[in-house]
């Protein structure tokens, strides 16, 4: 297993940075960047207060090393904790109404994570999220063919506090050295994003992306929540939400957590159905305020 860092301290001066104004960006806009760079950040969604009571939560949930290092911790399924304060950001309205408008569809959360960047991690290798097959780390429930994961930071992202990392358009790519599979330590377009604690990044879960090292002297954490469309289900049968779990959720929660087997399919299509419609704004370009 390769434990190298993926980049050193020194390479971080001259590092790609992205320079996108997120604050100023319309929704159109965001779901542009979205839909074709892979990834947004969406500027403080979390409040001071807020982001102190989920840090305190969080400080009581026990972690798991990955494998590659006892540096990088996490611990899954936050959302069936005693966590009320983490918990809640799954129905934060305001990414929720994004979410709404990016798919059109009913939300479902399919993880909620805690992910702990602490001092010495080496990075986190360049991945996607997607695993259209299914795989030994993801499972099946990877081979939704739609999903974003939102990453809401609790620390401020600095060069030296592992920022998030991501190759732009690299989810568009139908070459080999785009296979989902695929990983790699580091890359020559790769991009460095930095952000105010209370901030979310939000990929795509095809976009190539990782974090960089932790140089600095502090943790960097963050609440990790995905979601898809309804219509977009696994591959095959995942182990659903035990239901007397999903019972004692805040009710504007619950609706998040329906079957994680939810699918809208129509396998039988035919070559033209009836009453087929002319006009589709979602996948028109002006979704992205686009003219035609």
């Amino acid at each position: 297993m390769d434990v190298s860092f993926a980049n050193t301290r020194e390479s971080l001066a001259t590092a790609r940075r992205a320079t996108t104004d997120w604050g100023t960006l319309t929704t159109a806009e965001r779901i542009r960047s979205l839909e074709l760079d892979g990834y947004v950040v969406i500027p403080d969604l979390l409040d001071a207060a807020r982001l102190d009571v989920i840090r305190r939560e969080m400080a009581e949930l026990p972690t798991t090393a990955v494998d590659y290092s006892e540096h990088q911790r996490g611990c899954n399924n936050v959302q069936w904790t005693n966590s009320p304060g983490a918990i809640s950001v799954i129905a934060l309205p305001a990414m929720i109404e994004f979410l709404q408008t990016l798919f059109g569809d009913e939300l479902i959360c399919t993880s909620c994570a805690l992910a702990v960047s602490q001092p010495g991690h080496p990075g986190i290798a360049i991945h996607t999220d997607a695993q259209p097959y299914g795989s030994r780390i993801f499972g099946l429930a990877a081979s939704s063919p739609c999903l974003v994961r939102v990453l809401y930071y609790l620390d401020d992202l600095t060069p030296e506090r592992s920022p998030f990392k991501v190759i732009p358009r690299s989810h568009l790519s139908l070459h080999t050295d785009g296979n989902p599979y695929r990983r790699y330590l580091s890359h020559d377009d790769e991009v460095m994003v930095t952000c105010r604690a209370g901030s979310a990044v939000i990929i795509n879960q095809k976009v190539f992306h990782a974090n960089y090292p932790n140089f600095s002297e502090s943790d960097r954490r963050l609440l990790a929540i995905a979601y898809r469309p309804q219509w977009a289900g696994p591959i095959g049968e995942v182990p659903d939400h035990d239901q007397e779990k999903v019972a004692r959720l805040p009710a504007d929660v619950r609706p998040f957590f329906r079957s994680l087997n939810s699918r809208m399919i129509d396998y039988d299509v035919p070559n033209r159905p009836d009453n087929m419609a002319r006009h589709a704004p979602g996948i028109s370009p002006e979704r992205w305020g686009a003219s035609h």
